[in-house]
């Protein structure tokens, strides 16, 4: 087995722990998340696909963020009785245009920055980097249409690993896909609001 489908395969393991610890809203997530996104930057950049690579290195930094919010989440819904159960925040109006903004403008500034590197799947790559960098954010923020995003995302990224014949990856990204339909409706149906965001 060479480096590269050792760190595929690492990183479809993690990524899959990761996921069931996602929709279980469990804080050990953000740990297995910074595992599994550092071995994703190298198979990202193995492959030329800088916005990933980057967007894997967003993920290793957002991942203390989201560890310190729902801590304190934790601690909230534990004061109010609640602990246990899944937190979540719902998106101003405010929030989700500035989000829209962030994405398309965000989408086409890197489309441009990954064309002069050279990048073999510019749009899709922007695309999925900008899509999964805003979803992240909402992740943190326990915001429940996270896992909408993720599924667009996820579904570009399996046909974005197809493509450039990085099937552990296209395999885990799958996977992703499938998982953020279930958390979506699991988070739904057990959580909690606990603030709007």
């Amino acid at each position: 087995m060479d480096i590269f489908t050792a760190f595929e395969i690492f990183s479809l393991v993690t990524g899959v722990a990761y996921l069931v610890l996602e929709i279980l809203q469990k804080n050990f997530m953000w740990i297995v998340g910074i595992l599994t996104a550092a071995a994703a930057v190298v198979v990202f950049a193995m492959k030329g696909l800088y916005a990933s690579m980057a967007l894997n290195v967003y993920y290793v930094v957002v991942s203390f963020i989201g560890l310190y919010q729902w801590r304190k989440d934790g601690a909230r819904m534990k004061e109010s009785g609640a602990e246990g159960e899944i937190h979540l925040r719902k998106i101003s109006a405010a929030g989700l245009a500035i989000s829209a903004a962030v994405l398309i403008a965000g989408t086409v500034a890197l489309y441009f920055i990954l064309q002069a590197l050279g990048d073999p799947a510019s749009w899709l790559d922007a695309g999925v980097a900008m899509l999964s960098a805003l979803a992240t954010w909402w992740l943190a923020r326990s915001i429940p249409q996270q896992w909408l995003l993720w599924i667009v995302a996820d579904v570009a990224s399996t046909a974005l690993c197809l493509t450039q014949g990085m099937y552990w990856m296209t395999a885990l990204y799958a996977v992703y896909a499938g998982g953020a339909a279930y958390g979506w409706f699991h988070w739904k149906r057990s959580g909690k609001l606990i603030e709007n965001s």
